[in-house]
């Protein structure tokens, strides 16, 4: 069944069961070139940072917080089943991240991405990749697209 609009859909923090369906709806995007793949195994060790969107007791998207300092974090792992793109799941998931970091006194919130139209239409605005040595040195060192990275990072004041 296809979701109406983004209201029929609950934003909620992932529990350990959703690790395998996490993996799989990232698994696509990976297969892409679009995202890195999550492997259930990284989900679980990370399940307090990921929400899913869930329509009729199934999961539909997800995406993932991580934190930087006090101050700065990024948006990650943002993705959505195909037949339930463009129904503003992936919005309600990125809003629903943004609330929680602000709830916890984020004010600068980025994202790497190859949908930068989409990160605009939320108010994110392109960014130097360079302005965040810390995802460089956490994650981006182990990316095999180190070299040759297309993405684009974009950042928003909360």
């Amino acid at each position: 069944m296809k979701v109406k609009e983004a209201e029929a859909v609950l934003v909620r923090y992932a529990r350990l069961a959703d690790a395998g369906a996490i993996a799989a709806i990232t698994a696509e995007y990976a297969r892409e070139g679009i995202m890195l793949e999550r492997t259930a195994e990284n989900v679980i060790e990370n399940i307090r940072n990921f929400f899913v969107a869930e329509h009729e007791g199934d999961i539909i998207g997800c995406c993932a917080i991580a934190f930087y300092n006090t101050k700065l974090a990024e948006i990650r792992s943002v993705a959505v089943l195909g037949q339930y793109k463009r129904k503003g799941t992936g919005r309600t998931l990125v809003r629903k991240a943004e609330e929680i970091l602000k709830e916890e006194g984020v004010v600068e919130v980025f994202v790497l991405t190859l949908n930068p139209a989409f990160f605009g239409s939320l108010g994110y605005t392109e960014i130097k990749k360079e302005y965040f040595p810390q995802k460089i040195w956490r994650d981006c060192t182990h990316c095999p697209k180190l070299m040759a990275c297309d993405e684009i990072a974009m950042v928003k004041q909360l």
